[in-house]
């Protein structure tokens, strides 16, 4: 990691963005109860770039459900930006979702018959008082982060792998959300493509975007701020990158 990384984790901003305390989350079957995860305690400050991994089966995916408020857990204490969000009802979580996280997925989920740029604008729909000329322009402000402001009327099929995936980074930042969550973001892209989503990830750190990864690949998730190791639903260590 570069010497000149800028770091976020200012007094200003000492209220983590994630705060997890004691998350416990177990599946049940008429034979066996599996822990998911057992007591995870975890903090991600405003500005940093976190990646979560370990082998499969670990409790990584179950993690990233619990983040953003797709799964309920049994017991523990989840602040998202200073606010007690682990006893919401749906409706609630839903609304959280739209405004505070932004999503990223391994397989894009992008929509076959909207234009680039109306997949990106898509979460600012469901936000009350966002006229679809502002949702055009935020839309296409992101688009421009991503380098694919000139992509913006074609639809998904007409893009490669790699470009698809940026069209999903820009969806997730067009909320300007506190978080972005993004699970496997490489997983469907070959070795190229997954080096530049890498890249613009760095650089969306480097501006402030606080980002948490979920990866089985070490080599990329060596290159976040700091990694977090999991092992049979448990953070087995920390390891900060180095200046």
């Amino acid at each position: 990691m570069s010497a000149d990384k800028v770091n976020h984790g200012t007094a200003a901003e000492a209220v983590p963005v994630i705060e997890l305390r004691g998350i416990t989350k177990h599946f049940s079957t008429e034979e066996v109860d599996t822990y998911a995860l057992r007591g995870i305690d975890l903090n991600v400050r405003k500005g940093e770039f976190v990646a979560v991994t370990g082998p499969s089966g670990c409790g990584k995916s179950t993690l990233m459900a619990v983040l953003g408020l797709l799964t309920d857990f049994e017991e523990g204490r989840y602040r998202l930006a200073g606010r007690d969000v682990g006893e919401l009802n749906g409706d609630a979580r839903a609304v959280v979702r739209n405004q505070h996280i932004g999503f990223v997925f391994q397989s894009f989920n992008l929509v076959g018959d909207l234009t680039v740029l109306d997949n990106v604008a898509l979460p600012l729909k469901f936000r009350s008082g966002v006229k679809k000329a502002e949702r055009h322009r935020r839309a296409s402000e992101a688009l421009e982060r991503v380098g694919l402001a000139h992509r913006l009327k074609h639809v998904p099929h007409q893009l490669s792998g790699g470009q698809q995936q940026r069209v999903a980074i820009a969806r997730a930042l067009v909320g300007a959300p506190d978080l972005i969550l993004a699970d496997e973001p490489t997983g469907n892209l070959d070795s190229e493509n997954a080096a530049h989503v890498m890249q613009l990830f760095l650089e969306l750190h480097t501006a402030g975007t606080t980002l948490l990864m979920v990866t089985h690949e070490a080599s990329l998730a060596t290159q976040a701020q700091r990694m977090v190791r999991m092992l049979d639903g448990r953070i087995l260590d920390t390891v900060q990158a180095a200046a």
